[in-house]
């Protein structure tokens, strides 16, 4: 009996012995700190092995960034594992790397998934900067952000916006209240649908309606393949690929819709030439003399990237509304003051129109402010290429993922008065200077991003959102459950929303402008 015991003991010691060379091992091999011989900069304390990831799994990873960032500067370096990250919570620092490195940090690093449709490195959002993401930002641009495209679309947009009225008023009539995310979703999602493959989204049973299933799905995914996404190399070391399953499987299911859309797509295109984004990128890829070669596989990624972008796009553009709503509810005299810019310049008789926002700068402060204090991403990433000294003489690693507490730098006091305060006002001061304008942006003011990979659909996003708010504001009045609407964040999420959805009862103001008739015999449809 004792003998037994003595060789059971000896066993058990002989197996955390071994455990332990073993854990030492994959430390040493796998989680070890970057070499030192060079000045990184300053790091708040860590947890062994795992190093800073704590920091990484709360609900709301932009707070728990931006108060270790107060705690201990602006300018951190952090470590998961012994995967490095770049910490900047400063419109001086980022400045100065933007200034110095825009093109060093124009990657996005290594995507989750490299054959995934939606988060591989064909798609437009993952692609590595070069040729390739070079010519697909030229076609976006010329067929869905340009200034020409915008003004063709515009008639669309305008009946998408005339729709969502008749729909809030039949809501008023009924005394129904109104989920503000919801019905601005799906307004943007038709134009976006109406934008790149030439039909709505609206049919029952259609292709598109499919696309905007998987576009849910994908948008879930998405939240999760934040951390995926920071964690990619450090444990596909150890043989782990967190979300590859259910990546591939709406993967494949996109692959599948997208090649019947782009079937029925060529024989129409044999016959007529086409005009949206799927048309010219069919186009492209007949062009044997192109700037660059397309292959199908080219053309799924950048329908893909419509999928993308309508992940994006909706959620962003809606919250966007929803946050800036509640604002204005929350706050009686910018409501006040916004209604009376708008009644002054557009009048009493028609409905506010995109062509009167150049005339309205107060909208357009509101609209500022709102995203400022809810920028959708509060947090972006990058990839520097190659290691480079900074001010101050640190030096950061080449690979380092690049961290931008966007939400941090937009709140700013030293850059912003009262910076937790909804205050339009503060853009209304004297313009500046063209060149000075851009500095400025790049130093405190970065809703949509920095450097050549900021978001290419700033203006449209403007225009539709700034639109939207005038109806609003202009033609109804908004009742709310309590005093204000609750502002509290909801965790979890890669874009910035409403722990609570803004949900709130319409009524029709005083006004003598008719109702859009042409708009009348459509929605039946």
């Amino acid at each position: 009996m004792a003998a037994t015991i003595s060789f059971d003991f000896q066993n058990y010691l002989l197996i955390i012995f071994l455990c332990s060379l073993a854990a030492i091992y994959i430390f040493a091999r796998f989680f070890k700190k970057p070499k030192d011989g060079f000045d990184l900069p300053p790091s708040p304390p860590s947890l062994p092995i795992i190093g800073h990831l704590y920091l990484f799994l709360s609900p709301l990873i932009h707070k728990s960034l931006q108060r270790i960032s107060n705690k201990y500067g602006p300018l951190l370096h952090l470590r998961i594992f012994n995967y490095t990250i770049l910490l900047v919570s400063s419109p001086t620092a980022l400045y100065e790397i933007i200034k110095a490195h825009d093109v060093n940090m124009s990657s996005r690093g290594l995507a989750p998934f490299k054959e995934s449709l939606t988060f591989g490195t064909s798609g437009f959002v993952m692609a590595p900067y070069g040729d390739y993401w070079k010519f697909m930002k030229k076609l976006v641009v010329m067929n869905l952000t340009g200034m020409q495209t915008q003004q063709q679309s515009r008639s669309a947009r305008a009946v998408e916006v005339e729709r969502l009225y008749m729909k809030l008023l039949d809501k008023s009539r009924k005394k129904e209240s109104v989920d503000i995310h919801k019905e601005v979703k799906g307004l943007v999602s038709n134009i976006l649908f109406k934008m790149t493959l030439g039909r709505s989204c609206l049919e029952e049973n259609s292709e598109a309606e499919k696309v905007t299933q998987l576009s849910d799905q994908i948008f879930i995914l998405s939240k999760k393949l934040f951390l995926a996404h920071i964690l990619k190399e450090p444990l596909e070391k150890i043989g782990i690929s967190l979300y590859r399953k259910e990546t591939m499987s709406v993967s494949d299911k996109l692959d599948e819709l997208l090649e019947r859309i782009i079937g029925e797509r060529k024989e129409k295109l044999d016959k007529d030439q086409g005009t949206d984004l799927l048309d010219t990128l069919l186009s492209a890829y007949r062009d044997e003399n192109a700037e660059y070669k397309l292959t199908m596989n080219h053309i799924k990624a950048k329908i893909s990237f419509f999928v993308e972008l309508f992940v994006g796009g909706t959620d962003t553009s809606s919250s966007t509304i929803q946050w800036i709503m509640a604002e204005i509810i929350n706050s009686p005299n910018t409501l006040r003051k916004l209604r009376k810019e708008i009644d002054s310049v557009v009048g009493r008789t028609r409905m506010i129109q995109e062509t009167d926002l150049p005339k309205l700068p107060f909208l357009e402060a509101v609209f500022k402010e709102g995203l400022r204090l809810h920028g959708p991403s509060p947090l972006l990433i990058r990839k520097f290429q190659e290691g480079y000294k900074i001010r101050g003489g640190f030096y950061i690693p080449e690979n380092t993922t690049l961290v931008v507490n966007a939400y941090a730098i937009m709140r700013d006091p030293n850059f912003w008065e009262d910076p937790d305060e909804f205050k339009p006002e503060r853009f209304m001061g004297d313009l500046k200077p063209e060149e000075e304008a851009r500095r400025e942006q790049a130093l405190r003011y970065i809703p949509f991003g920095i450097g050549r990979r900021a978001c290419t659909g700033e203006k449209l996003s403007g225009i539709f959102v700034r639109t939207v708010i005038g109806v609003m504001v202009q033609c109804f009045d908004w009742e709310i459950k309590g005093d204000k609407v609750n502002m509290e964040e909801a965790g979890g999420r890669i874009f910035l929303g409403m722990a609570h959805p803004l949900e709130c009862t319409p009524s029709p103001r005083a006004l003598n402008h008719p109702l859009p008739s042409h708009l009348i015999s459509s929605s039946s449809t």
